[in-house]
């Protein structure tokens, strides 16, 4: 075995991967415009920094060479192009994943800041108003490329922050467009599935998007919906009718011999079953609660139910899943099985975030502030993953050891600070300023206004 030039190749794609992630940070430099500086070393005191506790913490990181002000001053003033931003970070998606997308809402609470404009309501895990799972934050849409094997890594490709009233389906038709748009630039457009939790319409975004792009939507249902068969070609008299025989999703007696079946293995899920009605359409959910003059929209696609023997740590008896797949194709049955198991990586991208990252910790009033702090989390953790083959594994004393390709993006922002001094700093050396001469003696701050977050009414 020629170990000798085994090694030189090795050598080869370590630096190629070094330089690949050095181009990525003189880039993203470039992208940043005023308070350049102070946001970039930000970034690096957020890679190197043990513990975060808060973004006036990261100022005693060793790669930020300014005071503690300057943390907060560059997240308020400092300026960067958002969307040069996101051009960038589409840039590097995974090496070797499929076409596969996961779309989903996060909310960053901020309950108590009366201060800080366009908050709204939204749903969350926390129980806080009246005992009600509803907080007062910022709700941001995520779209991430998800990876082929169970893996915490993402890769992503949109953010965008959702201002109150806006339609979460209106929000995600309109970042899968500007995805497929970039697709197209590369001069190869597959056929892209969309992962989305059932927050989301199919019938609005069967609506928005156009059956002839090559996009595939697998969107969970929520239990109880009703679907229709197309109806009776035979005349009856009378007006045509719109629907056939009703498929309710509770009701088993409803439900026709399934169009397609699969039913397979997995090593986690036990025994997986698939069964897929073709031929039905939806119809929005508020169907006969609005009376209009035009018909209701019809949006055709499949129905399919999927059922696992058991889940991954059993702590319930798993339930039956109803998904709802629409696009220009069939579905492939395992393919969608594969593709919606993927989707939990996006959970992993937000617990990361929340628990290590801190995303939502910062104290921040504007919310072009918290723009600038999510999208500095974002270029974090692209930089984590191009660093994950180039970094020593630095675990704690009860971790178990792991390979390189098996390690998370926690471990290896553990190990990043060893890999900074190789790929060096484009920020240039801090300047002495004097001292600020602060308020002028007898002057009062006037309070800062209140404003109420937005409560959207039937």
């Amino acid at each position: 075995m020629d170990t000798k030039g085994s090694n030189e190749h090795t050598q080869d794609m370590d630096n190629t991967q070094l330089e690949r992630l050095r181009a990525f940070r003189h880039h993203l430099y470039r992208i940043m415009q005023c308070r350049r500086d102070a946001l970039f070393e930000i970034m690096d005191a957020l890679l190197s920094t043990p513990m975060i506790e808060s973004p006036a913490h990261l100022s005693l990181a060793p790669y930020f060479q300014r005071k503690w002000g300057s943390v907060y001053d560059a997240l308020n003033a400092g300026t960067m192009d958002h969307f040069a931003m996101e051009q960038l970070v589409a840039q590097y998606p995974l090496s070797q994943g499929p076409a596969w997308y996961a779309i989903d809402a996060s909310v960053w609470p901020r309950c108590d800041a009366e201060t800080s404009p366009e908050r709204g309501y939204y749903y969350h895990h926390l129980r806080h108003s009246n005992g009600q799972p509803i907080v007062a934050g910022w709700n941001y849409s995520w779209l991430v490329q998800t990876p082929a094997q169970c893996s915490s890594w993402v890769a992503p490709q949109r953010m965008r922050r959702m201002k109150p009233g806006e339609n979460p389906n209106q929000v995600a038709v309109e970042q899968i467009r500007s995805h497929q748009r970039q697709l197209a630039t590369r001069g190869t457009l597959p056929t892209t599935i969309y992962s989305l939790d059932a927050g989301y319409d199919p019938v609005q975004m069967g609506v928005a998007l156009n059956a002839a792009e090559r996009v595939c939507l697998l969107i969970r249902l929520r239990a109880g919906r009703c679907f229709y068969a197309d109806p009776p070609t035979t005349p009856t008299g009378g007006r045509p009718k719109r629907h056939g025989d009703k498929f309710v999703c509770d009701d088993p007696t409803t439900w026709p011999p399934p169009t397609q079946e699969w039913i397979g293995d997995d090593p986690r899920y036990g025994q997986v079953r698939l069964r897929a009605w073709g031929g039905l359409h939806a119809i929005p959910a508020t169907h006969g609660k609005h009376v209009t003059p035009q018909a209701k929209p019809i949006v055709k696609g499949w129905v399919i139910r999927l059922e696992v023997q058991r889940l991954p740590k059993p702590t319930k008896l798993p339930e039956p899943l109803w998904l709802w797949w629409w696009g220009n194709i069939p579905p492939s049955l395992e393919e969608v099985w594969q593709a919606y198991a993927a989707r939990f990586a996006i959970e992993h991208l937000f617990r990361f975030f929340k628990q290590v990252l801190k995303w939502a910790t910062p104290k921040l009033r504007s919310p072009e502030a918290a723009d600038r702090w999510t999208w500095l989390l974002i270029a974090v953790y692209v930089q984590l993953r191009l660093a994950q083959p180039l970094v020593a594994e630095h675990r704690l004393p009860w971790h178990r050891p792991l390979p390189v390709e098996r390690l998370s993006p926690a471990r290896v922002r553990r190990a990043f600070s060893y890999l900074l001094p190789m790929l060096g700093s484009p920020v240039t050396v801090p300047k002495a300023c004097g001292t600020s001469p602060g308020r002028p003696k007898g002057r009062r701050s006037r309070p800062a206004k209140r404003i109420p977050a937005v409560k959207l009414t039937a």
